[in-house]
């Protein structure tokens, strides 16, 4: 399978060039996202502009692979999904499982506030002081 590959400094967009996700591409595109868990820049985006259709078991790996990085400590935000994708996602009741924007711009915006999210949830420096008054 043709995958776009853009890496940035916090994120890397994956771009499948297929028209259709389906069973035989499924372990392709499970392979090229879990190479990218390894990296330093673990975050992705998959942008699927070039799909028009997806079929249930693609459906169901996106929703597995990005529960999988959010166990990771990383993002995986869905853009630029096609109409007949997104239908088909909300037909399976998968859609509302999935992190998914519009626009790749908003995939970054998402991506940066969960990396905030994360150092600040990450930092050993407690928010406030807790005294007791007795």
């Amino acid at each position: 399978m043709q995958v776009k590959i853009d890496t940035k400094e916090k994120f890397t967009t994956l771009s499948p060039d297929v028209q259709e996700l389906s069973d035989n591409l499924a372990g392709e595109l499970t392979e090229v996202i879990r190479e990218h868990m390894q990296k330093d820049t673990k975050n992705i985006i998959l942008n699927l502009q070039n799909v028009q259709e997806i079929n249930e078991e693609c459906a169901k790996l996106l929703v597995s692979q990005q529960q999988l990085f959010y166990e990771q400590n990383a993002s995986f935000v869905i853009c630029c999904m096609q109409p007949a994708v997104e239908e088909k996602l909300e037909e399976l009741e998968l859609l509302e499982l999935l992190n998914v924007t519009p626009t790749e711009s908003e995939a970054w915006d998402i991506i940066q506030m969960e990396e905030i999210e994360r150092e600040l949830m990450d930092d050993d420096e407690p928010l406030f002081n807790d005294h007791h008054e007795g």
